[in-house]
């Protein structure tokens, strides 16, 4: 299959979600445009060419090198971060705005998945090639952002080793070597099938998000998503996915504050039907609308 779009491409995207999430609306064209790279993206790292993602194969370490390529096309300082974790070699991807910076805010999205199970191939689109799509999206729109020095940098990490108890992020934490101010988790961000309000097919979950409360809903004035800081009310899923099982769990750990964005487990999760046509890829655009102008203030 091929990459789903070409280099010189990339950034007329970036430029057009940049003037959507930036100074106001985005149009229809730039949405439309966004909206299949996204699928374009997605399909390409849940096809058999990746047979997976699995940790520690063949498939993973290519869609590793293709989200490199997409950062150092971007303009981003990247580099692969190396771990080893279960007897198997991993590979974190991370990329870096250039220039010196006192502080960062991480954003990051796992990129393994469960690979070929007694025959059967687990594509993994929406876990968790939606939050991959997504955080590459965002690196391309704050791409050559001109943020000052000594203020507040992004690093974009690309997390191998997920599901060998999160391995690459706890290897990335520890290992980091910046001041880290916030850690920002895109896991599983393109489903529309289970809303926190059945009438509200349109929202998306910001689990540690309540403490910005008042910035997300600023910049979701004009999106217009059913935003939650909680998993579906219930205490002990909330918990147990922002505090134990995705990849903000190091962080934490490490007093960093950190939100993740969701749109929840669903029926596919986990499963050979977790299958790119699944998504809803003009509502992911939402969603990475409302996370950009969350984010923008804090950059200046």
């Amino acid at each position: 299959m091929k990459f789903p779009l070409k280099i010189f491409t990339y950034f007329a995207l970036a430029f057009a979600f940049c003037a959507g999430a930036r100074g106001g609306d985005l149009n229809k064209t730039a949405s439309a445009l966004l909206a299949e790279e996204l699928s374009g993206e997605v399909a390409f790292l849940a096809d058999s060419a990746c047979f997976g993602r699995e940790y520690g194969t063949g498939g993973a370490t290519g869609a590793a090198f293709y989200i490199f390529r997409q950062f150092e096309a971007a303009g981003y300082s990247v580099d692969f971060q190396t771990f080893s974790s279960g007897g198997r070699l991993g590979r974190n991807v991370v990329a870096r705005t250039p220039g010196k910076f006192s502080q960062y805010i991480v954003v990051g999205a796992y990129f393994d998945g469960l690979g070929v199970i007694d025959g059967v191939r687990y594509p993994g689109a929406d876990t968790n090639a939606s939050g991959v799509s997504g955080m590459l999206a965002l690196a391309r729109h704050f791409a050559g952002g001109g943020f000052p020095d000594g203020q507040t940098g992004l690093i974009f990490v690309a997390f191998d080793g997920h599901g060998n108890d999160l391995a690459g992020s706890r290897h990335f934490a520890a290992h980091c070597g910046y001041k880290i101010a916030l850690m920002v988790n895109l896991d599983t961000i393109g489903s529309d099938s289970e809303p926190v309000v059945r009438q509200r097919r349109a929202y998306m979950l910001a689990l540690g998000g309540k403490r910005y409360a008042e910035a997300l809903e600023w910049a979701n004035r004009t999106v217009g998503l059913h935003l939650s800081y909680d998993y579906y009310g219930n205490k002990g899923f909330t918990d147990l996915f922002y505090l134990r099982t995705s990849d903000q769990k190091w962080f934490l750990e490490s007093g960093i504050p950190c939100v993740m964005f969701t749109s929840g487990v669903t029926m596919n999760t986990n499963k050979p039907s977790d299958l790119p046509s699944t998504l809803d890829y003009d509502l992911m655009v939402k969603r990475l609308r409302v996370i950009a102008g969350w984010l923008q203030p804090m950059l200046r």
